[in-house]
Parts: C-alpha cells; sequence; structure tokens
C-alpha cells in the first residue's frame, strides 16, 4: 500500500451481472485486465460503483476474493454496509479474510444517521482492536448520506500507522489541502474522488485519484498524472471535468453499457441498483460522443 513513485490509480470497481442478475466473473475477469492494460495501480472492490449495498456478505466476500487472485496490482475492499455495528464487525472481518491488501471503512456506517455530528472515533477504535493485522483506510462514500471526516479524526488515525488509503470525496480544493498538510509524512494517502480537482489536489500531494470516471477512460487520468508539471496536463485536465459530468447521467448504468458495448467487457449492462432499462436512448448516444472524443484526446496525445 506504499505510495508509488506516480501518481495512482484505484479504479471503483464495477459488478457484471449476467441477464439473470448473477454475479458475472467471466466479465469480471476481463475487467481486471481492462483496468490493468489501461495503467491502473490498484483496484477499488466492494465499493458503491460495485452495488455492495444489493449484494449479499456470501456475494461481498466472494467478489473481493476472486478479485484478489486474479488482479496483478494491489486490491483494496470495503463491503459493511449493515446498520447494526455488531453486524458491520462481521462483514468486516469476512472481508479481511480475503487476502485483501487493505480493508476500508465506510464513513458513513460509522454514526447514525440524524448523528452525523458524532465521533466516528469509538467504532474505529474498536475495529483496530478487533480486526488488528491489515492496513485500513476510510471511504467518504455518499450513499446512504455522505459523513466527511474532520481534521481531529483524520489527524489521530494518521498517527496510530495502520491507515493508508483515504478516498475523499469533499470535492473541494481548500478542504483537501488541509487534509493534506495534516496527513504529510504519514504514509497514509489520500485519494482523491472528484475529477474537477484532481490535477491541483496531485499538484498539491494528493496520492492520486479514485474516481467512478475510471470507469470510462482511465488511459487520460494515467497521460494526466503522469505528465502533471506538462503545460497539456490544464487542457486535459478541462477537458476531463467537462467528461466527467456523465456522472450526473444515469451511473452506474452508463458505464456497464460502455463496458458492454463500447468497451466489449461486459456480457450485460444489467444492474441490481437502478433499473438498466432507465438508460434512454438519448443517454447512451451521449456515452457514445463521450467515448468519441475521449478517443479523439487520446489520439492527440
Amino acid at each position: 500500500m506504499a505510495v508509488a513513485h506516480q501518481a495512482g490509480l484505484w479504479p471503483v470497481m464495477l459488478t457484471p451481472f449476467t441477464h439473470d442478475g448473477e454475479v458475472d466473473y467471466s466479465s469480471l475477469e476481463r475487467l481486471i485486465d481492462w483496468y490493468e492494460k489501461k495503467g491502473v495501480d490498484g483496484l477499488f472492490a466492494d465499493c458503491q460503483s460495485s452495488e455492495i449495498f444489493f449484494l449479499s456478505l456470501r456475494e461481498r466476500t466472494e467478489l473481493a476474493s476472486f478479485i484478489k487472485k486474479h488482479a496483478h496490482v494491489p486490491v483494496i475492499a470495503s463491503g459493511h454496509v449493515s446498520n447494526a455495528f455488531s453486524d458491520q464487525l462481521e462483514e468486516l472481518k469476512a472481508i479481511a479474510t480475503t487476502g485483501v491488501d487493505a480493508l476500508i471503512l465506510i464513513t458513513n456506517r460509522l454514526v447514525h444517521a440524524g448523528r452525523q455530528q458524532e465521533s466516528i472515533m469509538p467504532r474505529v477504535r474498536q475495529i483496530m482492536r478487533e480486526i488488528p493485522d491489515i492496513p485500513l483506510g476510510f471511504y467518504e462514500c455518499p450513499y446512504p448520506f455522505k459523513r466527511l471526516i474532520t481534521l481531529d479524526e483524520l489527524k489521530e488515525c494518521a498517527e496510530t500507522g495502520r491507515f493508508s488509503f483515504m478516498k475523499d470525496t469533499c470535492c473541494d480544493i481548500a478542504t483537501i489541502r488541509q487534509r493534506l498538510a495534516v496527513l504529510s509524512g504519514s504514509g497514509f494517502g489520500l485519494y482523491n474522488a472528484n475529477t474537477t480537482t484532481c490535477l491541483e489536489s496531485v499538484r498539491a500531494g494528493a496520492a492520486g485519484f479514485s474516481g467512478v470516471m475510471l470507469n470510462f477512460h482511465p488511459e487520460l487520468y494515467r497521460w494526466m498524472l503522469d505528465h502533471v508539471s506538462d503545460p497539456k496536463a490544464d487542457l486535459i485536465q478541462s477537458f476531463l471535468t467537462v467528461f466527467s459530468e456523465i456522472e450526473r447521467q444515469y451511473y452506474p448504468v452508463n458505464a456497464k453499457f460502455y463496458q458492454t458495448e463500447i468497451a466489449k467487457v461486459f456480457s450485460d449492462p444489467y444492474t441490481r441498483s437502478i433499473p438498466a432499462e432507465g438508460l434512454t436512448e438519448t443517454f447512451k448516444t451521449e456515452v457514445r460522443h463521450l467515448n468519441a472524443a475521449a478517443e479523439w484526446l487520446w489520439n492527440q496525445l
């Protein structure tokens, strides 16, 4: 989990399903290969993009095990979705047995809905005691509500030496800079999930990017983060910011449509979290136009 010499790309992985709604492991193996050929540095399994709130614990555990077995890059995973903290502990312990390189804690699971101002640290300390032998991280998952980590909580966790990965979803460069100051020198890397602030955050010291657009064109992010001092990087950032508006369209179905029709990785765009039929013909055309623009940009590089 050490930060590489180049800014890291950690896609939030999709879960492919068959037309009957079962996990499609043949497509998943192709997806792992697709990510790796596009230049990613690691894989984030069992996250919101993976539809973890719509997967059983058995499915979440089997997914993490399969991805770790077939990947040639490090794999991290979350997977605790229950409301009861005792149930979350069992979920986390199950995911920890899969061999993943770090166990990622979802911040909104560590407080009660409507009581977001409460500290997450009592539960974090208990997790550290009960699951002692695996690196940890955080994910500010926006579903079912977003709970941003505080600077004091971040500082305490950094000082433990147990934490290595922070998926930041604050989408605010000023806050990111404050967090980077707290994390400086700790080995606890901040990975921005927001495209708009991606380049600026990496120039400020962020360890990399972990956003949903890596399910469309990770090679463009690879080029930008490998050339952060190149004047063209700012232009690439501008393109990527506009491209990322597709996130607000009909995700993750649009990404699964991309992986099915364009990338030829998935066998079906079936989605458990929202109906795949909601991706209209206009939405599909927008994804095709996005791909054409991304391919043109890549050819310029």
